[in-house]
């Protein structure tokens, strides 16, 4: 699914001579346009910061073979335990399993 930000000029309709309806239905089709280009900004976040971490993993963390010890090791058990966390919120396991 390809979500792209949309952004329309609209003019404002006039609370005196609109019907109370339409205004809500205009202030509804606004809030959820916020709304969409809102997630879309958090979604590009998150596919940004994905990027970085497998090119980050990609190179090894940035520790060559030689030089790997248990303060590299605590390291990607932390960055590991703070995935999981998120994993396990997005898919509705371990303690958020439903």
């Amino acid at each position: 699914m390809q979500l792209t930000q949309r952004s329309q000029t609209m003019t404002r309709l006039n609370p005196a001579t609109t019907p109370r309806h339409q205004l809500r239905a205009e202030k509804a089709r606004r809030n959820r346009e916020a709304a969409l280009n809102a997630f879309i900004g958090k979604k590009a976040e998150i596919d940004e910061m994905l990027a970085r971490l497998q090119a980050l993993s990609d190179d090894h963390f940035n520790c060559p073979p030689d030089e790997v010890g248990w303060a590299m090791v605590g390291s990607l058990e932390y960055y590991a335990s703070q995935l999981k966390r998120i994993t396990d919120s997005a898919f509705s396991e371990g303690e958020y399993a439903e």
